[in-house]
């Protein structure tokens, strides 16, 4: 371990069993914000509806997304058909909703790529300091430099097509946010007198990271994963649309606007309804996660 780390205070006695202040109760914070926002309320609805077509399309959707019918072909919306019809026929509705649970986990794989890769990095720079926390946050500076979408599409180039591809490169792109506010925690809650007072009693180092600096710095790391679910669904869109995601006809968010690109002028529904399922994914995304963020700084 580096010396940045605190020291064993030599002939000081100290409590036995430090105690580590509460945690953080921001979930029931968020809960009764909910309660009190009708805007919070309805992304809380939103959301619980999009993860209910990744986890349940054929209760919302009971068509088949591949199949469909050529004398339906370019139909607008109808009670029959919410979304209207794409150029072969098949229900646009049923596509959006079979392709929230490829979208909605490359999105959460890459959140939890980035979470987890982005938390290690930062504790162990927070942690042990010295040239170690020099390299780490050089790299972080190089990433942080460039905008994450490239970065990810570069990523995804070099790795190939696939869903699973795309969401190691939109997790990679957002390393760095997560290692940056891990770090700062770190550093924050190292200093503390009941982190001093574990280092006095005699505790191991890696249990007093564990159990008391981990413990009181991952909060705002996890407002962070939510602040940056919905820019993860916009980037796994963005690279979907670019033709990086599933192979078609697999339906995807970013593909189904793809897709429709073509018939904007005689077909506008083929996009314009996916795409405003995705903006409404994200806003309520970011207002979740925002509002987490905040109650867990407070």
């Amino acid at each position: 371990m580096s010396d940045t780390l605190i020291r064993e205070p030599v002939g000081v006695e100290v409590p036995a069993s430090p105690t580590a202040p509460p945690t953080r109760t921001a979930g029931r914070d968020v809960l009764v914000a909910v309660r009190r926002s009708w805007a919070l309320a309805l992304s809380a609805v939103v959301l619980s509806v999009a993860v209910g077509f990744a986890l349940f399309p054929s209760f919302f959707a009971s068509g088949d997304p591949l199949q469909g019918v050529p004398a339906d072909k370019l139909q607008g919306p109808s009670l029959a058909h919410w979304f209207g019809t794409d150029n072969i026929g098949r229900d646009v509705y049923t596509r959006v909703v079979h392709g929230a649970a490829l979208s909605l986990t490359a999105t959460l794989l890459a959140v939890g790529i980035a979470l987890v890769v982005g938390s290690l990095v930062g504790l162990l720079s927070g942690a042990v300091g010295g040239a170690l926390d020099a390299v780490l946050m050089r790299i972080v500076d190089v990433l942080l430099s460039i905008p994450a979408l490239l970065l990810s599409l570069a990523l995804v180039t070099a790795l190939g097509f696939g869903t699973v591809n795309v969401a190691i490169a939109v997790g990679v792109g957002l390393v760095a946010n997560f290692a940056r506010v891990m770090r700062s925690e770190v550093l924050r809650v190292r200093r503390a007198q009941y982190v001093e007072a574990a280092f006095a009693s005699g505790v191991r180092w890696h249990t007093v990271l564990r159990r008391h600096v981990l413990r009181n710095a991952y909060a705002p790391v996890i407002a962070l994963a939510a602040v940056e679910f919905g820019m993860a669904v916009l980037a796994v869109s963005s690279l979907s649309f670019l033709g990086f995601g599933a192979v078609p006809p697999t339906p995807e968010w970013g593909s189904l606007i793809s897709e429709g690109r073509n018939y904007l002028a005689t077909a506008w529904w083929m996009t314009t309804l996916p795409g405003l399922v995705i903006v409404a994914v994200v806003l309520a995304a970011h207002r979740i996660g925002h509002t987490i963020d905040h109650r867990s700084r407070r």
